[in-house]
């Protein structure tokens, strides 16, 4: 369960980070959130795809470590073997949350049940101090705010995203179903990829629409990055 409570520069002066433990919080997620900004690092590895929340009908951009719930091909013996670490990962734990009493003002919190807290002492070359002894954030949480903000504000942006491709039809469902080597089977569902008939089926003012609020790459960045699938099924064929 959370705790949340608002950063606090005496309350949490002597606060550390076991960064180690940040990672090997998500070794368990076959997926996180990603947002537009992100776009280009994540395709280097991931497949980015769009899944749909069952409960409230939202959706959202992902990044796909796994086939199955619980996988994360890119988590072995303890850490990540990849060029990108999501935002969505190293900004725990650290959440950004609106705050009482004062409209449109927003803090930064920190989960105090996080595995990744230490009191003082830290001894190993990933734990962070969040302020200095003067009381002085450290360059490591300006870090941590820069990823905060660019998380804050692409969500908006990777929602719009989603609205106009929505509004195109161009998402269609992905659906994969996969013999492995070992002669098991993976069924993939759930998840929603660029439809490429109707993106070319555009007529010209949508797609200049598209251009004007720089969708047309993301579009493309997805189209590319799904390719990644076939990484995603050498790496469980390896580990299998």
């Amino acid at each position: 369960m959370n705790t949340l409570v608002a950063l606090n520069s005496k309350t949490h002066q002597g606060l550390e980070i076991d960064k180690g433990k940040v990672e090997s919080q998500a070794g368990h997620l076959h997926m996180v959130p990603v947002v537009l900004s992100e776009f280009l690092k994540l395709s280097l590895q991931y497949p980015i795809v769009i899944t749909k929340n069952q409960d409230t009908g939202q959706f959202t951009c992902v990044a796909l470590f796994g086939l199955e719930k619980g996988e994360n091909l890119f988590f072995k013996a303890g850490s990540w073997e990849t060029l990108y670490l999501p935002l969505h990962v190293r900004r725990q734990p650290f959440f950004v949350a609106k705050s009482e009493g004062a409209n449109d003002s927003f803090v930064i919190c920190i989960d105090m049940g996080h595995s990744s807290l230490k009191k003082e002492n830290g001894n190993n070359e990933k734990v962070e101090k969040l302020f200095d002894a003067q009381g002085k954030e450290t360059s490591y949480l300006a870090d941590v705010k820069n990823v905060l903000a660019e998380l804050f504000d692409g969500e908006k942006a990777t929602k719009a995203f989603i609205d106009a491709l929505l509004s195109l039809d161009l998402l269609q469902p992905l659906q994969l179903q996969i013999t492995l080597e070992n002669k098991s089977s993976v069924r993939v569902d759930g998840l929603y990829t660029i439809n490429e008939k109707n993106l070319h089926n555009l007529r010209s003012q949508q797609l200049f629409a598209l251009h004007e609020k720089n969708y047309l790459h993301p579009i493309y960045t997805m189209i590319t990055a799904i390719g990644h699938i076939y990484g995603l099924i050498d790496k469980k064929n390896k580990r299998s």
